[in-house]
């Protein structure tokens, strides 16, 4: 129930014809009322956090309904590939693109250096989840992870994980858990973490001692390269392939199983009458993705372990082809406007 404020004797009567306790109009997330709050409070507070400063915290937390409804209506459950790909292959997001590279990019050479992820990859998923830190969420986190924590149906044990972690994290570098906002599922900064990835793939890139992927793009550029690194990117390896088959997607193939490595050989799907590029061995296992371009139109692609790889941030094979497309567009458009380039290199430009 959402937290009533001051209206009085009037609510106080319609709640207690209801049936309702008084302790249902205390703070929604409220220790005192709480059982599963304090709880953590407690699992907390014995790892060194204050105690005082836990049950602050979770008092300032409000429920959110528009947080469960949005769980529900994710763009990558509900749209064909050719719809999906409108929202993120515009010029605008691409030259954004572009130019994020160009202002930082010793950030980017370094990371590509250190990482062995490519520069355009590392922008293009800055640019997908934030539009390169231009929007990076209106929902207040602690709102959203204590709302999916304990009233999520199928999802709160993973998510009353990831409130522990933002609480750990804020805690750790002194700041309020009540003034960051990110996306309704709790993920934050430039690359869109969430608290657990936050805790263990962000990186000090800076140097400055602190790992900040709220406001500074270099700790953000870093981290996401990381991120990949840590889930197995290889270098110099093919993202995907384009292939060609019949008019509608064969029955004998399992497309589209983006949370699953490449299992797929090659030779399968020649059997099955998809195209398989020249060079790869017969037992070369691959992700078949259908894409329906168009109603009823559709698109052979062949993923191969660092399109895996790229799922791993988010598990659509939607979002995995619009970050690889991004990140095509954004190379292109850079070796085209090299000198441009250079000019707002030279001048530290913002792109964000």
């Amino acid at each position: 129930m959402r937290r009533i404020r001051n209206h009085g004797v009037r609510v106080l009567a319609v709640a207690m014809g209801l049936g309702l306790s008084l302790g249902a109009l205390a703070a929604d997330f409220d220790p005192r009322e709480h059982d599963e709050t304090r709880q953590l409070v407690e699992e907390l507070a014995e790892r060194g956090i204050e105690r005082t400063w836990l049950e602050s915290a979770m008092r300032s937390a409000d429920f959110q309904q528009g947080v469960l409804d949005a769980m529900e209506g994710a763009a990558e459950r509900r749209l064909r590939w050719d719809e999906y790909r409108e929202i993120f292959l515009q010029p605008e997001r691409i030259y954004r693109g572009v130019t994020f590279l160009a202002v930082h990019r010793d950030a980017f050479a370094r990371a590509e250096a250190e990482y062995g992820v490519p520069a355009e990859v590392i922008a293009a998923i800055i640019g997908v989840e934030t539009s390169y830190g231009r929007f990076t969420g209106r929902h207040r986190v602690i709102d959203s992870l204590a709302t999916l924590a304990f009233h999520h149906p199928t999802r709160g044990g993973f998510f009353r994980g990831e409130l522990a972690a933002f609480l750990e994290i804020t805690h750790e570098q002194g700041v309020d858990p009540g003034e960051l906002k990110g996306s309704y599922a709790g993920a934050m900064g430039y690359p869109q973490f969430i608290p657990t990835s936050y805790r263990a793939y962000a990186v000090d890139f800076d140097g400055d001692g602190i790992r900040d992927l709220w406001t500074n793009p270099v700790d953000a550029i870093g981290s996401v390269a990381n991120y990949f690194a840590e889930h197995g990117w290889r270098a110099d390896e093919p993202i995907l392939h384009d292939a060609e088959g019949p008019e509608s997607p064969p029955e004998a193939i399992d497309f589209n199983r983006a949370a699953r490595p490449p299992t797929v050989p090659a030779s399968a799907l020649a059997e099955a009458g998809v195209s398989v590029p020249e060079g790869l061995e017969p037992d070369h296992p691959l992700l078949p993705l259908s894409l329906e371009d168009g109603e009823a139109n559709w698109r052979y692609v062949l993923g191969d372990h660092n399109f895996y790889v790229i799922t791993r941030y988010n598990h659509s094979h939607l979002y995995g082809m619009a970050v690889t497309e991004l990140a095509e567009a954004i190379a292109e458009a850079r070796a085209l406007d090299a000198h441009w380039l250079e000019a707002v290199s030279a001048d530290g430009e913002e792109a964000s």
